[in-house]
């Protein structure tokens, strides 16, 4: 059972002239012995809370960032009316701060015999699966007296995605692929090592294009056209190790990689390569193999979403060895991890040679703009041991990233902001080379 404010007030009320004009025991039962048979007769009209029945309905998934919206349909097989206040419990990061309350809390009233529904939005602050807890329901009686008080539990689940703020970049970098590619009216065709077809020449066209067989059977000079090779395969490793934990600005630095490993895929497969994603530290955290171009993004999506980092320090070498296995054959592989001194030195160098051997390595990083900031600090002592603090890091990541450029590894080191787009124009900048 539970009491009402009304209750309260009630009580406070009648026991006011009592205590002030008779105070007495006789005073006080006078009051109360009303007032606990109403709460009784009140509490006894209330609809049941057990037999109640609940549904659920509504958003399943929802990217970060977006609102997700639940239904809930409430069922009262009772012969009495409800009247109630029902709690749609979820975890914290469910909501934003300071919305919790109004969100998940909703008052209702059905029929003897009917349903109501109910709308719960979720608006989640984290990445992976959001899960129901449990629905708590407060059933008033027709005074508002009392009230029973019960708890079902009703699952769903809502799938948070990761937000894939970089697809604005989409656009124009498949301008620029369709431009690689030969398909938009300019006078020069994409670079490529992929035979296209044959035009006729026009004077700027390299001369070393010229096709003399087909030359010889027509009366103009016909030149060659190339394409940026198709259908060949990407291998995107996610370092989820404990270096992917660190935070640059509000953005974990795993989810700045995720971000640009999504825009990654979207530009690939509509330039009619394969994608894989592996995610790694000490064992394989997420894996996707094998899609075709139309289900490569959504599993991609689907796999990150409960990707968390793993506080230990990744394993370089079965790192190593798990992206060999997953590129059997000629691949570009994409690592996506921390250009920091120790890790790289004692971890990813040893094994680079291993996959420059036989694969185009690309490594991609992401940057502190704080750090940047740092540099230009003056004023004082403690700004100017910043900026010297500052400068020592940026000098070693440029060292770190010389390292990897003498192993023939292409860098991409960017702002959580800039890391996507500029992992997509190395790309680009790979294919058109002729290089993939």
């Amino acid at each position: 059972m539970a009491l009402t404010g009304r209750t309260a007030l009630l009580a406070a009320i009648g026991s006011l002239p009592v205590g002030i004009l008779a105070p007495s025991w006789t005073g006080m039962l006078a009051v109360n012995v009303p007032l606990s048979l109403a709460i009784l007769c009140d509490y006894a009209l209330a609809a049941p809370v057990r037999t109640l029945q609940f549904t659920r309905s509504g958003d399943t998934s929802v990217r970060l960032g977006e609102a997700a919206a639940v239904e809930l349909t409430v069922g009262n097989p009772s012969r009495r009316r409800l009247r109630a206040h029902v709690r749609d419990a979820w975890p914290p990061s469910s909501w934003r701060d300071g919305s919790k309350e109004a969100a998940s809390r909703h008052e209702v009233t059905v029929p003897a015999g009917e349903r109501r529904r109910l709308t719960t939005r979720l608006r989640p602050s984290r990445r992976g699966d959001r899960q129901a807890d449990r629905v708590t329901v407060r059933s008033f009686g027709p005074l508002g007296l009392a009230a029973r008080q019960g708890s079902h539990r009703v699952p769903w689940t809502v799938r948070v995605l990761p937000p894939f703020t970089s697809r604005k970049h989409l656009p124009s970098r498949l301008a620029r692929l369709r431009e690689l590619d030969g398909r938009t009216s300019v006078l020069t065709r994409g670079e490529g090592t992929e035979f296209d077809s044959l035009r006729e020449y026009v004077p700027g066209d390299d001369t070393r294009s010229i096709d003399w067989r087909a030359t010889a059977r027509q009366s103009s000079v016909a030149v060659r056209t190339w394409r940026p090779e198709r259908d060949r395969h990407i291998l995107l490793v996610l370092d989820t190790g404990r270096t992917s934990a660190g935070r640059v600005g509000d953005v974990p630095r795993l989810d700045a990689a995720m971000d640009a490993a999504l825009l990654l895929t979207a530009l690939a497969s509509r330039a009619g390569d394969r994608v894989d994603l592996l995610a790694y530290d000490r064992r394989v955290r997420a894996r996707v193999q094998g899609r075709p171009a139309g289900e490569v993004l959504p599993a991609m999506v689907a796999a990150m979403a409960n990707l968390e980092p793993e506080l230990v320090e990744t394993d370089a070498r079965a790192l190593g060895a798990a992206a060999l296995t997953g590129a059997p054959r000629r691949s570009l592989i994409v690592l996506l991890t921390s250009l920091d001194a120790a890790p790289v030195e004692e971890g990813l160098l040893p094994v680079l040679p291993q996959l420059t051997q036989r694969h185009t390595v690309v490594v991609a990083s992401v940057s502190d703009p704080h750090v940047q900031e740092m540099t230009h600090s003056r004023g004082s002592a403690r700004a100017v041991y910043e900026a010297a603090a500052g400068a020592q890091a940026q000098a070693q990541r440029r060292t770190v990233a010389e390292q990897l450029q003498r192993h023939d590894v292409t860098v991409v080191d960017a702002t959580p902001e800039n890391l996507a787009p500029a992992l997509a124009d190395a790309y680009l900048g790979l294919k058109a080379a002729g290089r993939l």
